[in-house]
């Protein structure tokens, strides 16, 4: 165990903050999980609570790992990673996999392991450190709209087109996230606003197509406009049936709650353990628990912006931000969801939700970051060791000491 301590670099603030949200959510998970195992199992729920194990396991692995790689090597692999995400995006579209007997045109389902996979997430990791490797690659340079046009926005609206039709939110949101960091990255605005024109335009065209062939589209466009206008008309529906007990369940929980295991709400929210379970936490842990999550993901943005200042090159502050960023904003979407501040989109709480992709590409992206911490610890290392050497050559020289002394 000792060995194994002594292996883990980088920010230790984001490993502790990364190993609270994982212990945290074996709780939650295990108590919103009766209603999944009441449905879909044998009414056991510990054997969700195995899984969630199994996917925590795996996850930390993976930022083990990944931790462990020289930060710039992401360049290269990114570069590489980019026609391996669209074919998988081409191939999840073309098996329209059904997940209890609902579509589930977001999964592709692994062979022989029998494990779903969300692509569009590892998609999402892959094009933002593209855009961070491409932005830290004309940096000093004068940039012409036309010279970034295929190397940098055709892969980005590639790969957004392919995720569009099954998953808006995910689209919006790997979107937002390209513009905020080519915005950082000192691209023009002009160009930006271009840009946004571009994609209003070609998401305009899209809902007019699906709305002329709804069948290609398995009603995607209609559930986006439900659940709009449910947020908006408080319209009755399975989305909003979904929120209203989400509220009850927030009510109920008052400042302290009712106590780990205690919700009611679990039993009537169908996405008690993933989209909903932050309701289910404050029912559980009251307002006071709520807000300690909330302030665990604040502190993972305020280390993201430590590590990405003091990162050594342009790459590594991009990589930090494309990377780190999109988990604290998808966790604040899931929170604003749960007390009606924004539309339901689908989207998971970061390592506390349910759900292996999600925990797997969270835990790949923190170990991107770990590795640009470890990096600025490795320099330091270097620097140290240096001038223990020149100290040390000093010592053995005396005239060396008297010649810096005068």
């Amino acid at each position: 165990m000792t060995k194994v301590l002594e292996n883990i670099k980088g920010d230790k603030v984001i490993w502790a903050i990364v190993a609270l949200l994982a212990l945290f959510s074996f709780l939650p998970v295990y108590s919103a999980s009766s209603n999944l195992a009441y449905l879909y199992g044998d009414g056991n729920t510990f054997t969700f609570l195995v899984k969630h194990f199994a996917h925590l396991v795996l996850g930390f692995g993976i930022m083990y790992w990944v931790h462990k790689i020289p930060y710039n090597y992401f360049k290269g692999l990114s570069i590489i990673m980019i026609p391996v995400v669209v074919l998988l995006l081409l191939f999840t579209m073309a098996q329209n996999t059904t997940i209890g007997g609902a579509n589930a045109s977001r999964w592709i389902r692994l062979p022989f392991v029998g494990v779903t996979f969300q692509t569009s997430t590892l998609a999402a990791v892959v094009l933002m450190t593209y855009v961070a490797r491409y932005l830290s690659k004309i940096r000093d340079k004068k940039i012409r709209f036309k010279e970034t046009l295929l190397p940098l926005w055709i892969p980005v609206f590639i790969i957004l087109i392919l995720i569009l039709p099954a998953n808006f939110s995910t689209t919006a949101i790997i979107f937002s996230m390209v513009m905020m960091l080519v915005f950082l990255g000192g691209y023009p605005i002009r160009y930006m606003l271009l840009i946004l024109g571009t994609g209003i335009v070609a998401l305009t065209f899209f809902v007019l197509v699906a709305k002329a062939f709804p069948d290609s589209f398995s009603n995607r466009v209609a559930t986006w406009e439900h659940r709009i206008e449910n947020f908006i008309n408080g319209v009755d529906s399975q989305e909003d049936y979904q929120v209203e007990r989400a509220k009850i369940a927030i009510a109920r929980g008052g400042v302290i709650g009712k106590g780990p295991g205690k919700s009611v709400q679990r039993n009537f929210l169908p996405q008690s353990s993933s989209d909903f379970i932050y309701a289910i936490i404050i029912e559980e842990w009251g307002l006071l628990g709520g807000v300690f999550l909330m302030l665990l993901y604040l502190l993972l943005l305020f280390r993201l912006v430590i590590v990405a200042h003091k990162s050594v090159d342009i790459f590594g502050k991009l990589l930090v931000i494309g990377v780190g960023l999109p988990i604290v904003f998808q966790a604040l979407i899931n929170m604003a969801v749960a007390v009606e501040l924004f539309p339901v989109t689908g989207q998971t709480l970061p390592l506390v939700s349910s759900g292996g992709t999600s925990i797997w590409m969270t835990c790949m992206a923190i170990g991107m970051v770990l590795s640009v911490s470890k990096s600025r610890e490795v320099i330091s290392e270097e620097e140290a060791m240096k001038e223990r050497e020149n100290l040390e050559i000093n010592e053995d020289n005396p005239l060396e000491v008297l010649s810096e002394v005068l």
